[in-house]
């Protein structure tokens, strides 16, 4: 296998990973307000809210959840607070909400949420 087919296997089962995870949420009582949310700093894979809790959540697909969880790193987490507070800058209705940063990890039909995994970075 080269390296594209790699890529769009690995983009592929992200994109399985994020849509697992969006049910997971929904299945808990979030709405999903936004998807692949992007700014030039990063990223966020999910932002969801549930009453006045409005959580952005870094979503992980491995071959085994304890490595999902590994590969958020540092600078993941920095890139997800970053396009955090530009959501909020387009979104300013949602300032004054509580929020949390939450990891979910899948791997297969299996998954971790880790709620509250980091603390802002801002």
């Amino acid at each position: 296998m080269n390296r594209g087919d790699k890529k769009r296997r690995a983009e592929a089962a992200g994109r399985r990973g994020e849509i697992f995870a969006e049910l997971i949420l929904r299945l808990k009582g979030f709405g999903v307000l936004a998807r692949r949310f992007k700014t030039h700093g990063g990223e966020i894979d999910l932002v969801a809210k549930r009453g006045n809790l409005l959580v952005f959540a870094e979503v992980k697909a491995r071959a085994a959840l304890d490595d999902a969880i590994s590969a958020v790193s540092d600078a993941n987490t920095h890139r997800v607070s970053g396009a955090a507070s530009m959501f909020l800058a387009k979104n300013p209705h949602l300032a004054q909400c509580d929020m949390r940063y939450d990891i979910i990890a899948v791997s297969g039909w299996r998954w971790r949420h880790i709620a509250g995994a980091w603390m802002d970075r801002a």
